[in-house]
Order: C-alpha cells, then sequence, then structure tokens
C-alpha cells in the first residue's frame, strides 16, 4: 500500500529472472525516489542507487538475468548511475562520443550490441549501433533526417528560484545566434507543459524550435506540481492551481524580464491540457502580466472538469480530488470555483486563441464552450476553431499543422514576430471558425479556399 504523498513517485519495476529480487523505485521513507533492491524471500530492501536532485526514473536491465545495472534520473539532463565496472565503462565512452542525453534502446541477448540513442536540442533522436567488444560507433538512423540541413537553436538549462525558495528547472530557446548577438529584450512565449503531474526536459522539442525560429525566446519552466524533482515538490503543488503554481510561473517571467531576455510588454502564454488551463488563468488572473494567450483543450471550469471524469480516470479521482480539490465538500466546491477561470472570465482584456477537440474525453467540449459564451457576452476578444474529429489533441497531422498555422499568425499579431501566409496550411485539415476568425490576420480570407 503506498500513501498518496508518494504514489506519483512510486513504482515496481519487475523482477529478476531468477525471481529472487525484485526492483522499485520508491519514495517512501526519503524525499527524491531511489532505486531498491528486495530479497523476496526476506523481504529485506536495499537502495542501489539513488540522486541528489531528481527522482531515479529509469533502469538499464541485463538482457539476460534482467539485473539492473545502472539507473537513470533527469535533472537538468539524464544522469546515468552506473552499478558495475563494465557498464560505467561503457556509459563513460557513450557520452564521450554522443551529443546530449543517451539512451539504451536495446541490447542483444548476448550482451555484444546495443542500439543506442543519442538527442541534443539542435540534434533529434539519432539512433546508433555500439559493438561493445570493438568499442566501436556506427549510426543507424535519424528520427527526423530532413532536419540535418538546419542549424537548430541550442536549449539552456536554467535553475530559477520560486519566490518561496523552491528551484524551478527551466529550460530557455531563444532564436539562434541570439545568445552573444541579442541588443535588446524579446518577445517571449511561455510554453507551459500539461499534466500537470508531467515535467518539461532537456531535449530537441519541436515547439521550441518553432517559436523561435518565429524570432521569439521560448520558456519551459517546471512548476511545482510537476514530476521528477522529489515527492515534496510534486506535493508542493496540491491544491495550487491557479495560486503558487501559477506563482511560479509568473516568477520565472520576472526572472527573464530582469535578465534581459523578455520584453515585459511582449509576453504570451500558450500551453496544453494543464498548460492551457494555465493560459486562461493567467489572462483571468493576472491580465496584466500577459499580451495573448493560447489555449489548447484547457479546461475553464474545475467543477464541471471533475464532474466528467471518464470511466478510466474512475481509480484516479480520489488523487484528483486530493490534489486538485474536492468536488464532495463544501469547501473544495468553493476553491473548485474560485480557482476556474471561468468565473473571472470577464477579467480577460487580452486577446486569446483558444483550440479545442470536440471529442476530448478528458477536458470535454463545454470547458471551452462556457468560457467562450462567457466571453461573448462581454464583447471579449477571443478566437474559438473546433477540431469535429480530435480529442485531447491534435492526431491528425493536417488538424495540427492548421492550428499551429493560426497561433502563428495570432502570436505574430500580438508579439511582432515572423509569421508564414497560410498557403495550403488548411488542406486536408476539418475545423470550424466558432468565434472570432477577424482577430487573426489573413484568417477569414483564406477560410473559404480550404479544402
Amino acid at each position: 500500500m503506498v500513501d498518496h504523498e508518494d504514489d506519483l513517485t512510486t513504482s515496481v519495476n519487475g523482477f529478476t529472472r531468477d525471481g529472487k529480487t525484485l526492483y522499485i523505485i520508491s519514495s517512501v521513507g526519503r524525499d527524491k525516489a531511489a532505486l531498491l533492491a528486495m530479497d523476496w524471500e526476506t523481504g529485506t530492501e536495499k537502495v542501489l542507487a539513488e540522486h541528489p536532485k531528481a527522482d531515479i526514473s529509469r533502469i538499464l536491465s541485463n538482457p539476460e538475468t534482467d539485473v539492473v545495472e545502472a539507473a537513470g534520473a533527469e535533472h537538468l539532463k539524464i544522469d546515468w548511475i552506473p552499478l558495475n565496472e563494465r557498464i560505467a565503462d561503457d556509459l563513460k565512452l557513450l557520452h564521450g562520443l554522443l551529443p546530449g542525453n543517451v539512451d539504451i534502446a536495446d541490447r542483444t541477448q548476448d550482451d555484444t550490441r546495443w542500439i543506442v540513442v543519442s538527442s541534443a536540442a539542435e540534434s533529434p533522436s539519432t539512433y546508433h549501433l555500439y559493438e561493445r567488444d570493438k568499442g566501436t560507433m556506427s549510426e543507424l538512423f535519424s528520427s527526423r533526417p530532413e532536419l540535418k540541413s538546419y542549424r537548430l537553436a541550442p536549449m539552456h538549462s536554467q535553475v530559477i528560484p520560486a519566490r518561496d525558495g523552491l528551484n524551478l528547472v527551466s529550460y530557455l530557446t531563444l532564436p539562434e545566434g541570439e545568445v552573444s548577438a541579442r541588443e535588446s529584450p524579446l518577445p517571449m512565449v511561455l510554453l507551459v507543459h500539461g499534466g500537470p503531474w508531467a515535467r518539461d526536459a532537456y531535449g530537441y522539442n519541436s515547439y521550441h524550435q518553432w517559436l523561435a525560429n518565429r524570432g521569439y525566446a521560448v520558456l519551459s519552466v517546471n512548476f511545482r506540481g510537476s514530476v521528477g524533482f522529489g515527492k515534496a515538490f510534486v506535493n508542493a503543488g496540491d491544491l495550487q492551481w491557479g495560486r503558487k503554481m501559477h506563482d511560479d510561473l509568473l516568477d520565472a517571467v520576472e526572472w527573464a524580464v530582469k535578465q534581459g531576455i523578455a520584453d515585459r510588454h511582449r509576453i504570451a502564454i500558450m500551453g496544453g491540457s494543464y498548460g492551457g488551463y494555465a493560459t486562461l488563468a493567467g489572462l483571468a488572473f493576472t491580465p496584466d502580466v500577459f499580451c495573448c494567450g493560447v489555449d489548447i483543450v484547457g479546461p475553464s471550469n474545475l467543477e464541471t472538469l471533475l464532474a466528467t471524469v471518464p470511466p478510466y480516470w474512475a481509480a484516479f479521482f480520489e488523487n484528483l480530488a486530493r490534489r486538485v480539490g474536492d468536488p464532495r465538500t463544501e469547501d473544495g466546491r468553493a476553491l473548485l470555483r474560485q480557482r476556474s477561470p471561468l468565473h473571472s472570465a470577464d477579467r480577460i482584456v487580452k486577446p486569446l486563441l483558444i483550440g479545442q477537440g470536440a471529442n476530448d474525453p478528458r477536458v470535454k467540449q463545454a470547458e471551452a464552450d462556457q468560457i467562450i459564451e462567457a466571453m461573448r457576452a462581454k464583447t471579449l476578444p477571443v478566437t474559438y476553431v473546433l477540431y469535429p474529429q480530435e480529442g485531447h489533441g491534435f492526431a491528425v497531422p493536417e488538424n495540427g499543422l492548421s492550428f499551429n498555422a493560426i497561433a502563428e499568425t495570432f502570436l505574430a499579431a500580438h508579439l511582432g514576430g515572423r509569421c508564414e501566409p497560410f498557403g495550403d496550411d488548411f488542406r486536408g485539415a476539418e475545423f470550424e471558425v466558432r468565434e472570432g476568425s477577424a482577430h487573426v490576420p489573413g484568417m477569414a480570407k483564406a477560410l473559404p479556399g480550404r479544402d
């Protein structure tokens, strides 16, 4: 039985082939999750690996015995902790030969050949054949070979202090060439991850590259509630939607302004799912901070969000009640109402773009419809794009491309960055502009010609 405070940072990772040892990644009795080995016969546990700043989040097992030979934790980047000398030598060699993060995708049964994946912000995942006995490496293929001819922007890891002392691991991407050449603050997009029990990480990020290419600084922040940094950091987000979790985002924005990175008057907030909620909260609760927002499948009303939990989330409901707010109590309902951007929609005065899937089982279409209706009643600036066949995000490539084209033009209008003409970006996409096509320059003209 795992208590609430450990349920997001504890997991069972399987037995050795002989059934004598069970591996567990656990935060029980500690803050950062460690790798434990349990003797199945006696029940005694032994700590095999731990990291001072991050949870153990991955393991590397022998293909023949299933004995764990290394453990990985991700703070700024992935750190591997070898558990024997041979693996230590392998990992040292791999990190010397390959850029960025290194992961082991597969190993032959005799363990003489590995498939190794390397990934850096400037080079998407590339797969290699590593021959252990020879110590040689040969490239197999890249996951995105079409990008090899382009010069991508580096991603900078940064620890930003929150107002109460928590350390927020964050990632900043600047337009290529801006690190040394920047003479004045840039327009910035604060890109907020979903979940919220997930995390941003170092590596190739298509949204960072796209937005940086358009002339924006892009900042992603692991606000409290994000996973990977210990259970105290996760649990610090309990009941803090729209409050301390949002304060962390504001503190990161203030850091970027004080560092001369961001122009205080040209900062957008953008994200999907929880990131969409954060966008709505940013415009509703702190209307003077952001000049515009892009919400993708974000909940606007926490009361209706928890009232429409899909059946496959039933086992997760207690977790939601503890971490977001309990709709079964009077105090819980009051908290959910208070933290819902819908009930502060009249404070949204900056332009807002919403993308929503009509078949979303997690964040129902009603979440978008409710806030659109509230803003329409107050004649507030909003553009609403509904995708009839989509769910929680964009599964159809043409639909994703169409929304990104709309978002790019919307951001350019308010941040001053570059954008491409719509051209054929709507071809093959299925969507309806339910509100505010006139707020996105050129979109109304482009709509009649799409097929």
